[in-house]
C-alpha cells in the first residue's frame, strides 16, 4: 500500500486535504504510521465539511487553483492512483507543466489492478501518431506496486524534453 511504502521511506503526503474518499483514506493510514501529511483545500470543500482534521497541516485556500497550485509548489513529485475526472485533470496538467519544463519532479501512475492500462496505451497512440513524442511520453512513469514507483521516484533524474517535434519530422507529416 502506498501509505506504507511511504512512511517507510520517511516521504511526507500531500494531497487535496479531504476526509472522503481513497486519498482520505491513504491520508489516515499514513498519520496512523507515524508520517507526515499536509492537505491542501478550498474554503468551499471545507465549508461542506469534507476537510481532514488531524492532518499535520491544512492549508484552506481561495479555490481549486490556488489548490493546485500549492499542491504542485509543495510537493517534490506526484502519484496518480485510481480516480475519476479530478485526477485525470490534475495528472495532465502535471504532465503538461512538465513538458513545457515549468517543473522537474517525477510524476508516475500507480497502476493498480490494471486501471491505467487503456490509458497507457493512449499515450502510446499518441506517440505513434506523433502527438507527443517517444521521450514525452516517458514523463508518466507507471508500475503497478508502491514500492517500485517510488524506487524509480528517488532514482529519478530530470532531464529537459522540448515540447515540440523537430521542423524536420513535423515536414514528414505534411501531405
Amino acid at each position: 500500500m502506498l501509505a506504507r511504502a511511504m512512511a517507510e521511506r520517511n516521504i511526507s503526503l500531500v494531497y487535496g486535504g479531504g476526509n472522503v474518499g481513497l486519498m482520505g483514506v491513504i491520508a489516515s493510514e499514513t498519520l496512523r504510521l507515524g508520517g507526515k501529511v499536509t492537505g491542501v483545500i478550498p474554503t468551499a470543500l471545507m465549508e461542506k465539511e469534507l476537510g481532514h482534521h488531524g492532518l499535520t497541516q491544512l492549508h484552506v485556500v481561495a479555490n481549486m487553483h490556488e489548490r493546485k497550485a500549492m499542491m504542485a509548489d509543495l510537493a517534490d513529485g506526484f502519484i496518480a492512483m485510481p480516480g475519476g475526472m479530478g485526477t485525470m485533470e490534475e495528472l495532465f496538467e502535471v504532465l503538461t507543466w512538465a513538458q513545457l519544463g515549468f517543473h522537474a519532479k517525477p510524476i508516475g501512475l500507480l497502476n493498480t489492478g490494471g486501471f491505467y492500462d487503456s490509458l497507457i496505451a493512449f499515450v502510446r497512440q499518441m506517440v505513434t501518431e506523433r502527438f507527443l513524442t517517444a521521450e514525452q511520453s516517458q514523463l508518466m512513469m507507471n508500475e503497478n506496486d508502491a514500492d517500485a514507483l517510488l524506487e524509480r521516484f528517488i532514482q529519478f533524474k530530470p532531464t529537459y524534453t522540448s515540447k515540440w517535434l523537430d521542423r524536420a519530422a513535423a515536414k514528414n507529416l505534411l501531405p
